[in-house]
């Protein structure tokens, strides 16, 4: 077994049904944040974090997804033929990110059932989930950040951001205590799945990015479905705390919910303010505005 967090599972079996109608031919995950598909974040954050093999769990219709990340070469010989290398060397380095696999869920059974189908090519050892409808920007990458506390501690890392109010009931909240060493890093004794904001454990909130022990795919195997018939991977990683550590981590960075339609909006506003080619004109046109 490598104790080396070289893979990284992307869920992305979804039905994307918050973004209907334009979801009901375009994968949620091919959605637009300025100019880049919401996913290629993720792989991007990934690979920035030492990943060398992204494992994606697809369901049906999802092959503009798989044709996104594969080599175009009608494109690419139309834009060598017309001169137009930077294009050129774009187009090519998206089919050169990084091993890709894919694995079909072949029924949206859970986020659970969805890593558990990751697992034949996950095997024995330490891996990643990254959820692709958070788009986080962290320097260094969030993931990297929490490999490094995985490195450090050796249990399972979940990524988790301090959600003040009412709020906190959108999200699995985890129960426990902050670490005497490092305040970011938060000793994990159980979770609560979407709690009253008067029943919630803690402030610390989980969200899209997790890095587990193997061990948690035979535990996915014995968790019963719960409502729905799905296999939540929350439920895989209470069993977990059973037998191993698991930590919380409040990362150092930013992160933007492009799975809610705000959420994306908010993002490609900042995004595109960030973007050296037109920032200055949209900053000045977002000035303009009658607001």
């Amino acid at each position: 077994m490598s104790n080396r967090v070289r893979k990284a599972v992307f869920p992305a079996g979804g039905l994307g049904t918050r973004f209907l109608p334009a979801t009901k031919v375009i994968p949620k995950e091919m959605l637009a944040l300025v100019d880049k598909p919401i996913i290629q974040y993720g792989v991007e954050e990934a690979i920035a974090s030492g990943i060398e093999h992204i494992i994606f769990v697809t369901g049906r219709g999802k092959g503009a997804m798989e044709d996104h990340f594969d080599i175009s070469y009608e494109l690419d010989a139309t834009l060598e033929r017309k001169g137009k290398k930077e294009l050129l060397a774009l187009s090519r380095s998206i089919s050169s990110l990084a091993r890709i696999s894919y694995v079909r869920q072949k029924e949206p059974l859970g986020l659970g059932h969805a890593v558990l189908c990751a697992k034949e090519l996950v095997g024995d050892e330490p891996f990643a989930v990254i959820l692709p409808d958070d788009v986080i920007e962290a320097e260094p990458p969030c993931l990297k950040q929490m490999i490094d506390v995985f490195d450090e501690r050796g249990g399972s890392v979940l990524a988790t951001q301090t959600v003040e109010g009412p709020g906190i009931s959108a999200y699995g909240v985890l129960a426990g205590s902050q670490d005497a060493h490092n305040v970011r890093i938060y000793n994990c004794t159980g979770m609560v799945e979407k709690p009253k904001f008067e029943d919630a454990p803690s402030k610390q909130a989980i969200i899209g990015r997790y890095v587990l022990t193997p061990r948690v795919f035979e535990l996915l195997e014995k968790t019963t479905p719960g409502a729905g018939g799905e296999i939540q991977l929350t439920d895989g990683i209470m069993a977990l705390l059973k037998e191993e550590k698991v930590f919380g981590y409040t990362f150092k960075g930013r992160r933007f919910d492009a799975g809610d339609k705000f959420g994306m909006l908010q993002a490609t506003v900042e995004f595109a303010l960030k973007r050296p080619e037109f920032a200055d004109k949209f900053r000045e046109y977002l000035k303009g505005l009658a607001l």
